[in-house]
């Protein structure tokens, strides 16, 4: 529906924004979709973070009292005393910024909903997780309140003008939820569409690397064991592991020395999204040993686009995306993850087949051009929703 005037939405954004971590750089990408279609987008979000200046957008963060630093991903106490005060910023907001609709990503949709109720504005749930899933999985201790979660889940999903699931998991829980309209925004490739990754890795030993967080689901410990066994059969093997905050580094070397790894691990700590064209280059392979969750990993996206074959873990968090015939899938155990690895070391054709493979289905499906698309097909619909605004 063409409108007489631009689009008014409210973004709630539960976590520190921008940081180089999923989340905050899918909000990144929707934000720089929703400038460019010239929708007025107001940004509620948390103190931490780096600013982001797009023409029509405004970040607008909370300010707890006293204010607390280190948010990190997923439920924690530090994070669900900020949502309140994200959640007076965000009514503040809706009572004087009158949007047209609420874009609620994560948790912050049960405060669209409140508000939406309050202020008779519908909204969207950006949908990267179960929470209810997430809350039971990290603390298990919480099980008898499952049902409970579930509930509230589903209310919210039910409830929602559209879900906009990260995955087809989440798309396929939202449904049997009974959700209105689900519109599936996979997230896309980080590397820049000019970038010549065609150049060999380095030359030497054949190097595996991992990029992302350390956080206990991303199974690092299983990464390092199944490197260890691996490397009895194939010695001259390398594994880099990027990302982390200084005290998972300092726990996973501890953990690489008692498996005998010396300096055959190393672990260089964060780096830009920027500088991942370098990094895949100087790789052999790339490994995803992830252990749960219900979305793909975003680091699954820029790893098949990188010339590089990927070895993955054969869960439905990769196999909703990978095939066999774009990656090596391995199940999570050690045995077989070591296993895979001897074989993308000493088999030359194997890694090329995939990776080429990799790239095209990148190029079809989960480039930026992709996304931006798909934004404009779920705002189209959105707006075909709403009355026209003539002012």
């Amino acid at each position: 529906m063409n409108r007489a005037a631009p689009l008014r939405i409210l973004l709630l954004a539960p976590h520190p924004f921008y940081q180089e971590r999923g989340t905050p750089i899918a909000v990144d990408l929707l934000l720089q979709a929703l400038s460019r279609r010239g929708c007025e987008v107001d940004v509620a979000t948390f103190p931490e973070g780096e600013g982001r200046i797009y023409p029509h957008v405004t970040l607008h963060r909370a300010a707890p009292w006293p204010r607390l630093r280190g948010l990190r991903p997923g439920f924690s106490p530090k994070k669900l005393y900020t949502d309140l005060f994200l959640s007076r910023l965000a009514r503040r907001l809706a009572q004087g910024r009158k949007p047209d609709v609420i874009h609620a990503v994560e948790e912050s949709v049960f405060i669209a909903g409140r508000l939406g109720r309050q202020f008779n504005v519908p909204y969207m749930y950006d949908m990267d997780s179960s929470l209810a899933r997430q809350l039971v999985e990290k603390m298990p201790w919480l099980a008898p309140l499952g049902p409970f979660f579930r509930w509230m889940e589903a209310r919210a999903i039910r409830g929602a003008l559209a879900v906009v699931p990260v995955c087809p998991a989440l798309a396929d829980l939202a449904r049997a939820r009974s959700a209105r309209h689900v519109h599936l925004l996979t997230d896309v490739s980080l590397l820049p569409e000019s970038s010549d990754m065609s150049s060999p890795a380095t030359t030497g030993p054949f190097r595996f690397m991992y990029i992302g967080n350390l956080e206990r689901y991303q199974g690092i410990d299983l990464l390092l064991e199944s490197f260890a066994r691996a490397r009895q059969t194939a010695p001259g093997m390398e594994l880099v592991i990027v990302g982390g905050t200084p005290k998972h580094i300092a726990g996973y070397r501890v953990r690489a020395a008692e498996l005998g790894l010396g300096g055959s691990v190393t672990f260089p700590g964060p780096r830009p999204t920027s500088e991942l064209p370098a990094l895949f280059r100087q790789a052999g392979a790339l490994v995803s040993p992830r252990l749960r969750g219900d979305n793909t990993p975003m680091k699954i996206y820029s790893y098949l686009d990188s010339d590089r074959p990927l070895l993955a873990t054969d869960l439905p968090t990769h196999t909703q995306v990978l095939t066999p015939d774009v990656a090596l899938l391995a199940a999570p155990n050690p045995d077989a993850m070591a296993a895979a690895m001897i074989q993308l070391a000493r088999e030359p054709d194997l890694g090329p087949r995939l990776a080429a493979n990799a790239r095209a289905l990148v190029r079809e499906r989960y480039s930026r051009a992709a996304f931006e698309a798909s934004v404009n097909r779920l705002y189209d619909f959105i707006e075909s929703k709403l009355p026209m605004t003539l002012y």
